[in-house]
Parts: structure tokens; sequence; C-alpha cells
């Protein structure tokens, strides 16, 4: 169970945290999109992290909380630039040349490389079979739904179009490196407080970035909107603060594999904001698309749901003749 927190209250804090990386992730592709019609994308990446880490690490000084270690602020740099540096800076430039819906494809392999780089839950993971058919249904599920739109859009390809796919192919590695770097090691440091200095540090890794990129000489803070200035603070508040913080603690109390399942839904939500907010059109295979990712995330979460729900009851679970003498060590004790 959760350190220090009693059955019914650690199942709460683990739902809340879920639902937190589930709708805000999936939120930041409309935010994002507001934030770089005024700031340039390695700026936006500086000024969001930077900021994002700061605010957090004064609220955790506030509560009186260890906010120096040296080695926990060397494993979390190391976390954030794998994470949120490499894997979302590379994100956020490729956007310049390839269509979103190719993004959103290739980012959602992020829970198959979970699965191929968790080397210490191998055994587990691959001889589960609801598991690997839960991540090989999710990725079909995002094919389905981005499938119409990446047919109609790789028909413009730009100069840097193929150049873009090689570096896109990297960000899911990054980011499934970076996630099983930050669960393996262990700390003297409350996760907020590690969580900080991952943004802090990535922030500053995006500042040489943007000075090579000439942005610092072409931006006007005056010139920039209110949506995007708004589209910031709510990437600051909600998408860093917020949302990241959840998914780091999730790695802590949940296996990597169950966490990575935010790759899947991220996409239903931004396709359902898209709808309700921004006018876009839905048709039958974005719909068939949503089912299949959310059948997907049941799936790769069904063998804990039949545990929890079969305690006390060992054999009983239909996947347990796979691997009896087997035991993840991810479970929350």
């Amino acid at each position: 169970m959760t350190p220090n927190l009693k059955p019914k209250a650690a199942t709460l804090y683990i739902v809340i945290a879920f639902a937190i990386v589930y709708v805000v992730w999936g939120s930041t592709y409309f935010f994002i999109r507001m934030a770089v019609e005024g700031f340039p994308p390695m700026l936006m990446g500086a000024v969001r992290y930077i900021l994002a880490g700061l605010l957090l690490l004064g609220w955790c000084a506030l509560r009186k909380q260890p906010i120096w270690n040296f080695r926990d602020v060397i494993n979390s740099g190391v976390g954030g630039i794998l994470m949120l540096f490499i894997a979302n800076g590379i994100v956020i430039w490729v956007e310049q040349v390839l269509p979103s819906a190719m993004v959103a494809i290739m980012v959602s392999a992020n829970p198959v490389w979970l699965v191929v780089l968790d080397k210490a839950n191998w055994r587990v993971n691959l001889r589960n079979p609801a598991t690997l058919l839960g991540l090989i249904t999710g990725f079909a599920g995002v094919l389905l739904l981005f499938g119409q739109e990446l047919g109609q859009q790789t028909a413009h390809v730009t100069a840097g179009y193929f150049q873009g796919i090689i570096l896109l192919a990297l960000a899911p590695v990054a980011w499934a490196a970076g996630s099983l770097w930050s669960k393996g090691k262990t700390s003297n440091s409350p996760v907020s407080v590690n969580t900080a200095w991952q943004m802090i540090i990535a922030g500053l890794a995006f500042l040489p970035m943007s000075a090579l990129n000439n942005e610092f000489a072409a931006f006007d803070a005056q010139a920039v909107p209110l949506r995007s200035w708004l589209a910031i603070l709510y990437l600051i508040l909600f998408g860093s603060i917020a949302a990241f913080s959840s998914y780091v603690w999730l790695l802590k109390v949940r296996s990597a594999t169950q966490v990575g399942t935010h790759s899947y839904v991220n996409p239903v939500i931004a396709v359902l904001l898209g709808v309700f907010f921004a006018g876009e059109h839905i048709g039958f295979w974005h719909i068939a698309g949503l089912v299949v990712i959310l059948f997907s995330v049941l799936l790769i979460n069904l063998d804990k749901y039949l545990k929890r729900s079969l305690q006390g009851s060992p054999g009983r679970s239909p996947f347990n003749w796979m691997r009896r003498r087997s035991r993840t060590t991810t479970c929350v004790e």
C-alpha cells in the first residue's frame, strides 16, 4: 500500500492522479497551439518549465521540505533532460514540419518502449497476455483515431519531413528511458522536490537551444497576445505542476506500463476538446478509435483489477497460469 496512507485514501489519490495525467495532458495540445502563437517554441519550453519548477520548489521550501540534495538533484536532472527537454523538445520542434496526426501516432509508442526498456520487469510484462494485447490494441486505436487525417496530411511533404520523422522516433524512447530512470532511483527528497528540479534543469537546457535558434532576438514580449500568456499560465500550473507531479508520483506507486497508458488516453482527450471547444468534426473512425483505446487501457490494467477482486483466492486469475512463479515488483506495497 502507498506509505502512510490508508487503503481507501491511497486508492483515491491514485485515481485522482491518473485523472489529472489523462485529462490535463490531453488538453495541452490545445494550449500549446495557443502558446506558440506568441512564443517561439524553444523559448516557450524554457519559460514553461523554469517558472513551473521555481514555483513548485518555492512551495516546497515554504512547507520546510529539504530542497537540496546533490545526488537527488543530479538524478532528477537526468530524468528531466530525457523526458522534458529531449522528448518534449523534439515534439515541439518537429511540429513545425510534421502533421500533428503523425506526431500523435508516434508519441503513442511510449507504452511500448516502457515495456521494451523495463528490463527488470520483462519476465512479468512480456509473459502477461493482457498487457501485451492492451499495448497492441491501444496503438491500433490511435491509428484508427488519426488514420484519416494522416492520409490527408502526408501528401504535403516539406523539406524537413523525413528528418522530423527520424527525430520524432527518438522522443518516445527518451520519454520511456527518463520515466524508468526516475522510477528506479531511490531518493531522500520528497517527490515534489525532485519534480521541481526536473523541470528547472530541463527548462535551463532549453535556453541555449533557444539562443542557437535566434529566438531571443526575434521575441517581443509586448507583442505576445493575451491568449498566449493565458495558455502559458495553464501549461505551467496544470500541464507542468499538477500533471507532471502526478505522473512522477504515479511512477513511484504504480508500474511504468500502467502509468504509460496516458499516451493512449491523451489523444482521446485532445479529440474530444477539439470537438466541443474548437468545432472540429468527429466521424465514425474517430469514435471507433476512442472505443478501442479505452478498451486497451482496460486490458493493460485487467490483471491488477482481477488481483484486487480475487484477493485471498490465489490461482483464480485467468492469467496466473502464465506466470505462477513470477511476482511483480512494481505493485504498491
